[in-house]
């Protein structure tokens, strides 16, 4: 069975940069593969998950 698709926002707690992107959902976790903002930060994130489609 394929892992259902969830849209989540990523907002950096630093810079205010804004991401909007898909990922899967893998035993409890959210992979979208997002690493790091631009400005670096990789730790202070705000993540929101909106849907699964």
């Amino acid at each position: 069975m394929e892992a259902a698709r969830i849209k989540v926002t990523i907002r950096c707690n630093v810079c205010g940069e804004k991401f909007v992107l898909r990922g899967r959902r893998d035993k409890g976790t959210i992979d979208t593969g997002f690493k790091q903002c631009i400005c670096n930060n990789a730790n202070d994130l705000e993540i929101e998950e909106h849907s699964v489609y």
